[in-house]
């Protein structure tokens, strides 16, 4: 008998060190949560309470035993690409866009070229969305941009602190550059952490706003979390308005439906282009992203004449067919009469100009909304007959 006590001692004793160096190898990609002085301007936020931010309607989640039994045994079986995908190479160069030009980079990873200004949004160029090297989401294909290629950039936004979207190897490949990072309250830990520069982070709260060179950045409400390890939501989430003296440009982050669209569209719009998160949507966690349909009707409400779908194309983070959001976004824009953008990874868009939908990604069997919706809750008013189309731009 102690025989096998001995045994078990030492496949426990494995399995702590086997935990203790996947803890060691993902510890710095964590970041470190806000303390001190940031910690102290944190809790001076509306949005912060009894140790949390949090958000203005309840969170409603699906049962988790459901959800990580169709995560582990069901789902789409095209939820990865069959075929490599083949991303075009962006044209850059040093010299400005003075009007309005997005190149999408994968996922939510966008160069946004306004007024003169580069601005650089949710920059993503590790090689999996997980703190660790070898585990984790691994992406479909190369940056379509060497980062070594990447021009003179002078703002970077961030709009939370999840991997997908807050990059260790990234921001520390970046850090030492002259660029101004935007970010929503706390997550300036993760970055002078990182090595960051104090003086080139800004931090905003909802509605927070400052002016980098020609353009002017303001932090707007969205419904979701964040959390990096095992603190939750001790950082803001946010999306972005980015305007110039002739553009403006709205940016979701991840979020779901609320009623913040139409304050935002009501002070800060109309846009001409929104970036908004269509991917990763499910109903059993519909209060924390948009899903397709909704997506086009949170750019009918901030009050943007032009959509560019983001938040897909590069990872798997959620059950359905990788090329679903768009066959649902395409169906849903034209029964709400929203223009939409269809660039293929590394494609640029400019949203004042005549443009056609190019349909680059493959022919897959996927769900429609009526087999498988995914709205938010506590918004039925906002996908309702009230807020249809027309809507006035």
């Amino acid at each position: 008998m102690w025989k096998w006590f001995r045994r078990l001692g030492y496949l426990f004793g494995l399995l702590l060190l086997v935990c203790g160096a996947l803890y060691a190898a993902a510890f710095r990609a964590m970041g470190d949560d806000p303390s001190g002085e940031a910690l102290a301007i944190v809790e001076r936020s509306p949005q912060y309470r009894d140790g949390a931010f949090f958000n203005l309607l309840p969170r409603v989640d699906g049962p988790f035993d459901e959800m990580m039994g169709r995560w582990l045994f069901g789902g789409s079986e095209h939820r990865t690409p069959d075929e490599p995908i083949r991303p075009e190479h962006p044209e850059v160069s040093d010299q400005r866009i003075l009007g309005l030009r997005a190149t999408w980079l994968g996922h939510s990873t966008i160069l946004l070229e306004i007024g003169g200004a580069r601005v650089l949004i949710d920059p993503v160029w590790g090689e999996r969305a997980s703190p660790l090297s070898f585990l984790g989401p691994e992406r479909w294909y190369a940056p379509p941009l060497p980062l070594d290629e990447l021009p003179e950039i002078d703002a970077i936004v961030i709009s939370h602190d999840h991997y997908d979207h807050l990059d260790y190897p990234t921001v520390t490949a970046l850090a030492a550059r002259p660029i101004t990072w935007f970010v929503p309250l706390g997550v300036g830990s993760h970055l002078r952490y990182w090595g960051v520069a104090p003086e080139r982070i800004v931090e905003l709260d909802w509605w927070g706003s400052k002016t980098v060179g020609s353009v002017t950045i303001t932090c707007t409400p969205a419904r979701h979390f964040s959390g990096r390890g095992f603190s939750q939501n001790s950082t803001l989430w946010a999306g972005w308005a980015i305007a110039s003296s002739e553009h403006r440009v709205f940016y979701s982050g991840d979020t779901a439906m609320f009623p913040g669209f139409v304050e935002i569209g009501d002070r800060l719009g109309p846009f001409d282009l929104a970036m908004v998160e269509v991917g990763a949507y499910d109903a059993l966690w519909s209060d924390v992203h948009l899903g397709p349909e909704q997506a086009v009707r949170a750019a009918r409400l901030v009050r943007a004449k032009t959509l560019l779908p983001v938040h897909w194309g590069l990872f798997d983070l959620a059950l359905h067919a990788w090329t679903e959001p768009m066959e649902r976004v395409l169906v849903a824009a034209k029964r709400e009469g929203m223009r939409v953008l269809t660039p293929p990874p590394g494609g640029s868009v400019e949203p004042t100009l005549s443009s056609t939908v190019v349909k680059w990604w493959p022919d897959l069997p996927y769900r429609t909304f009526e087999e498988a919706p995914a709205n938010s809750t506590s918004v039925d008013e906002l996908n309702g007959e009230r807020y249809a189309p027309p809507w006035p731009n």
